[in-house]
């Protein structure tokens, strides 16, 4: 098992797939159709059934049930798309065998390190099988670690028909990194009770509460004159969009917050004099505090408007996804199957919430309770991402395992 999820993961990085929050198109980027084609041929090839291709990118398929009690139809999702943080073109992975603990020289040349000193979870992969990038893009374990999983899992079911399960959904989505993975999704299509997204991070993971989410754009439209002759004319966007971000909360901010603390965190930030733009995420678990922090934000624009005239400041704001948990307590069982399955494996379950969002989050306010689990990645959406090929195998089994346990259970 260990080389057939090398030699796929390693395939799949190699397709340059980051998505584009510009494009209007789904997928957003045509690198994603290349992989998606490549999966599709795949699945026919190990045995899958009822392979879709949607126009929007969305591909599914079927493992028949093999067995005659009546299972739920479950599913296992993964978004084929890279980060926009960082450039995944040319991802040149590298395999390091039998890790020994010390630092890993990514790149040379550029003098990249991957060091237990930055990085001190490293002395957890001890004698593992590490992938790493080449210190030049990111690897795309987020989330090419899950397709390669879920895969593996289905065509490891395939070639051992002793394994009795319900019948399984497997869907591979585009656009996920841009918030945009399940917008055209169709749950009708998919058919399914219950789904995972194969989405996580280190092992153990398994989560059912993410983020409530927003996404905001402030423009700020100043007035440039001369600067010889400005006094008492020019109004300096920039200068106010600086005074924006000093009436948030300091402290609140990712750099400063965890576990169930929510921020405002500013993604990027352009202008000048004449005109100023900059683009927000405000984020809380807790629904109240998410409503809060909004109106917090909202008010904040409130006061410049006031001060420099309502024409001067505008305010783009949208809700992007919310926490989860609120679709997926009332089924606890999809959690505790998730849960029993790595438990059975010897795997410790780390259930917390997800600081961010899955396609899950969405997906579970669209009918289809959706929680996530690990894939064995860490530092996703950076040149220090990596992967723990042994954890991988151990995703693999929990998928198994968690089909295997709804038919026992059925």
């Amino acid at each position: 098992m260990k080389k057939e999820i090398i030699d796929r993961f390693t395939s799949y990085v190699k397709v340059d797939t980051q998505s584009d929050e510009s494009s209007e198109t789904t997928p957003s980027t045509p690198g994603q159709w290349t992989l998606l084609h490549m999966l599709e041929e795949e699945l026919k090839a190990i045995g899958m059934q009822d392979i879709q291709l949607d126009e929007n990118g969305y591909l599914m398929a079927t493992l028949p049930a093999n067995t005659t009690k009546d299972v739920p139809v479950i599913g296992f999702l993964a978004h084929v798309d890279t980060a926009t943080d960082f450039t995944g073109k040319n991802v040149q992975p590298q395999i390091i065998e039998n890790y020994d603990g010390s630092d890993i020289v990514l790149n040379e040349a550029l003098s990249v390190v991957l060091s237990p000193n930055d990085f001190p979870e490293l002395a957890q992969y001890k004698n593992h099988t590490l992938i790493t990038t080449d210190g030049t893009t990111l690897l795309g374990a987020d989330n090419k670690a899950g397709v390669a999983e879920i895969m593996t899992a289905m065509h490891y079911l395939l070639r051992h028909p002793e394994i009795k399960h319900g019948k399984i959904r497997v869907a591979f989505t585009p656009d996920e990194e841009i918030g945009k993975g399940p917008h055209k999704f169709d749950v009708a299509a998919f058919n399914a009770k219950f789904a995972y997204t194969v989405d996580g991070g280190p092992l153990g993971e398994l989560q059912y509460e993410s983020f409530n989410a927003a996404g905001a754009q402030l423009t700020i439209r100043g007035k440039n004159v001369h600067p010889g002759s400005a006094k008492g004319k020019m109004i300096h966007s920039a200068k106010i969009a600086m005074e924006f971000q000093h009436q948030l909360p300091a402290d609140e901010a990712p750099e400063y917050t965890e576990g169930y603390e929510g921020f405002y965190h500013l993604l990027s930030i352009e202008g000048d004099v004449e005109k100023t733009e900059m683009h927000y995420i405000i984020r809380d678990h807790d629904k109240e505090k998410f409503q809060e922090r909004k109106e917090f934000f909202t008010q904040a624009v409130k006061n410049l408007q006031e001060k420099y005239g309502a024409e001067r400041v505008s305010l783009e704001l949208n809700d992007q996804y919310y926490n989860m948990k609120e679709k997926i307590e009332p089924v606890r069982e999809v959690v505790d199957i998730a849960h029993e399955a790595m438990s059975s494996l010897g795997i410790t379950p780390i259930v917390e919430p997800i600081r961010g969002g899955t396609d899950g989050s969405q997906l579970s306010y669209m009918g289809l309770p959706t929680p996530n689990i690990f894939t064995g990645g860490e530092n996703f959406h950076g040149r220090f991402e990596y992967v723990s090929v042994d954890n991988m195998e151990k995703a693999v089994q929990v998928i198994v395992e968690i089909a295997k346990l709804f038919e026992e259970k059925a």
